[in-house]
């Protein structure tokens, strides 16, 4: 049952970080549901005929995006779908538009996320002419320190989630041990991107925060 509570917070905390993102160069919308947000991303943000890359989100995966991303009005960089996983990330490098989540945004609009093998976050800072984040409001924190140790705090699922031979998808446990157990090719936690503004290119990024939880 939901919580109209929570709802409420959720919209009011929601729209406050919608304000500040906008001020620091977003273009930012927000929405009530995922219905509401998946119709904002196909009839307002993503052109028809558009050139696609994608992130690893499990955000994106419960807007079930995909049959209508390879319904063919798309030409998609299909991560999901390829036989060389590593070429088709680094063709999404210059797709018009590359959509993904994030690991955590902060209430002075920031975003933060914490890769692997850096194609996502390599794709955020540079590449793709336009980038669309899509978030649930539970990614909101209130500082960068908070939300590097978000990031971190959800790296177990992530590695259980991708079959990663890391400690923590033993444990279910980031911490230093877990750290300094990983070796070169297990380890998860390569590549921290902090995203400060979107300024310098105007319009390249935008933000759809959806009240709801979403992702890890």
């Amino acid at each position: 049952m939901e919580n109209k509570f929570r709802k409420w917070f959720g919209e009011k905390r929601g729209r406050a970080a919608l304000e500040v993102f906008k001020n620091k160069g977003w273009v930012t919308y927000y929405a009530g549901d995922l219905e509401e947000a998946k119709k904002t991303l196909f009839e307002t943000c993503l052109p028809k005929g558009v050139s696609v890359g994608l992130g690893g989100s499990e955000t994106l995966a419960a807007l079930d995006i995909l049959p209508v991303l390879r319904n063919g009005e798309y030409k998609l960089f299909d991560r999901y779908n390829c036989p060389d996983h590593f070429e088709v990330c680094r063709d999404s490098l210059l797709a018009e538009y590359f959509l993904t989540g994030a690991n955590a945004l902060t209430m002075n609009g920031e975003m933060v996320n914490l890769d692997c093998s850096g194609s996502r976050v390599a794709a955020m800072a540079y590449g793709p002419r336009h980038v669309i984040v899509v978030a649930g409001v539970n990614k909101l924190v209130n500082s960068i320190d908070q939300a590097i140790a978000r990031a971190k705090s959800i790296a177990p699922m992530n590695c259980k989630r991708n079959n990663h031979k890391t400690q923590c998808a033993q444990t279910g446990l980031c911490d230093e041990a877990c750290f300094e157990a990983c070796n070169d090719l297990s380890r998860m936690c390569n590549h921290l991107l902090i995203t400060y503004n979107a300024k310098k290119f105007a319009g390249r990024f935008t933000l759809i925060l959806v009240n709801e939880d979403l992702g890890f």
